[in-house]
């Protein structure tokens, strides 16, 4: 954790000096709050003997300057923490994105991959404001008031310093270390959530329709009630430890008050700092309140924080994003004695030959499970070659089974396919793939308010506006009814025209359009 924050650092201009800055902020916060319980103590002592006004105004000067600066700088403090807490998140998840760039999502499980690259990377700005912070500026504060106690009575200080040890650090590690189990594990469990429903909203309808559905709720239920578990356990320890800072802070009062009694009989002690020594431990010891909170959520920083890294450590599988390749006169695919799989497993398949040329299709076919898609992988790149070679001429398009409907406008999930069309480039594909959609309409999440026809469409014209010289098409047809699948072949054919044209399928109607058929498995 503390490399990963260090390289943060380093990748983020002036970050160690606004982090500086902002515990200094912070400890001019806390310490204004107890220098100003400690000077309103004083003001009403004296007040009470009722001397000569001019005698209390340097006193009413001082408090209306502490409760000013206490609300200023705790202001300034939180703009400044949450700055740099959120250049470093920015920092991290730029870093997180351009590592899963580099490699291939195939197979992932996307639901925890989502929880790691949003919520588990939100853990550097609570460790930065609410754990770095409060830690540190609570520790100055401690060191300042305990000196500023020992000045008129240093056994009340000594007995200050000790509760505040107990309250502020004793306590928050204690609390730490009990939870620290179920903190580690709320971050899993967490993702396992998020895996459960990630699947249910994906797969609802067939779940349904296949009588899975209670199933498939059990497991949301089982992983809810784990989680929330694992959170009553935290929440049972920092209510132990709350505990343990109360009693600290009312022993504090009664330390402080017995000690200063002690010294004013003894004359060591003018009776006005008395009510200083008594209300001075209660204003220290609400600093703390939330330290406890902080340590709780410094273990699960520490653990998000190691998810990321894994993220950010893991070998990259095949090569992820691939720079636009250069236009050809002459687009062709190739694939000579190929050998496919994915890496660190057993090949699928082996020895495929099949040459595709400008204005020709190839239909792959063969059972599922044999290697299609991985065939389609591999083709463009995004997962090495086990044997053999692969030949590409010209800009290489994907029309994935379940290409993703990302929840905006219809023109900017066409952009998908180039990233600079314009307007007229987007209404010009809408037209091509006969979509007669506004381009400003949003599509809901996951294409909800598209039919699949729709979404295929869409998808498709993400092909056409990037124009791409050769296609490779993974079930065009899949989860279409016939009629609505032969018009959208019709508009694949005639958008492909001239192009050469991979088609998985197992839809004998595809199958019938291309020129050649390879049997894979």
């Amino acid at each position: 954790m503390i490399d990963l924050l260090t390289r943060l650092l380093r990748a983020t201009p002036s970050g160690g000096p606004r982090i500086a800055l902002a515990v200094l902020l912070a400890f001019l916060a806390s310490f204004s709050s107890v220098a100003l319980m400690g000077v309103s103590g004083w003001l009403l002592s004296r007040a009470a003997e009722h001397p000569p006004v001019m005698y209390l105004t340097a006193a009413a000067v001082m408090v209306r300057a502490f409760g000013i600066s206490r609300g200023v700088f705790r202001y300034l403090e939180r703009l400044v923490g949450h700055d740099v807490g959120l250049r470093l998140q920015s920092a991290l998840r730029l870093d997180t994105y351009a590592t899963l760039a580099r490699t291939t999502l195939l197979g992932r499980r996307r639901g925890d991959l989502l929880t790691r690259v949003v919520a588990d990377v939100d853990a550097v700005l609570d460790l930065v404001v609410r754990v770095l912070l409060p830690f540190l500026s609570g520790l100055f504060v401690i060191l300042a008031t305990t000196v500023v106690i020992g000045v008129f009575a240093w056994p009340a200080a000594v007995a200050l310093l000790l509760s505040a040890l107990v309250a502020g650090a004793l306590a928050p590690w204690l609390a730490a270390r009990l939870s620290a189990r179920a903190d580690a594990a709320s971050l899993p469990a967490r993702g396992e959530l998020a895996n459960v429903v990630h699947e249910l909203a994906r797969t609802a309808p067939d779940l349904v329709a296949y009588g899975a559905d209670t199933a498939a709720l059990d497991r949301l239920t089982i992983a809810d009630a784990r989680l929330r578990d694992i959170d009553a356990r935290a929440a049972w320890t920092r209510g132990l430890a709350t505990a343990v800072q109360t009693l600290a802070a009312g022993l504090a009062v009664v330390t402080g008050l017995w000690f200063g009694t002690q010294a004013v009989r003894a004359g060591t002690l003018d009776h006005t700092m008395l009510a200083v020594l008594t209300l001075v431990p209660l204003a220290l010891h609400e600093v703390f309140n939330d330290f406890t909170k902080a340590a709780q959520t410094a273990t699960r920083a520490r653990v998000a924080l190691a998810r990321v890294r894994e993220v950010l450590d893991a070998p990259p599988v095949g090569s992820g994003d691939r720079a636009t390749a250069e236009r050809s006169d002459a687009p062709r695919l190739a694939v000579r004695d190929l050998a496919i799989g994915w890496p660190g497993a057993a090949p699928l398949a082996s020895g495929i030959d099949l040459e595709v040329g400008p204005g020709k299709s190839v239909a792959l076919v063969g059972p599922s499970g044999v290697g299609k898609t991985t065939l389609a992988a591999t083709v463009l790149g995004l997962i090495p070659a086990v044997a053999g070679t692969v030949e590409v001429e010209g800009r290489v398009g994907y029309l994935a089974q379940d290409a993703h409907v990302f929840s905006t406008s219809v023109a900017e999930n066409v952009k998908i396919g180039n990233r600079d069309a314009t307007g007229d480039d987007v209404a010009a594909a809408l037209d091509r793939v006969r979509l007669d959609l506004s381009p400003d309409r949003l599509v809901g999440e996951l294409g909800t308010a598209l039919s699949g026809g729709e979404q295929r469409r869409l998808a498709l014209a993400r092909l056409v506006v990037g124009e791409y010289q050769v296609l490779v098409l993974d079930e065009p047809s899949e989860h279409l009814d016939p009629e609505t699948a032969d018009a959208l072949l019709d508009d694949v054919w005639a958008s492909a025209s001239g192009l050469p044209l991979l088609v998985i399928t197992h839809d004998p109607a595809v199958v019938a359009r291309c020129d050649r058929v390879v049997h894979l498995g």
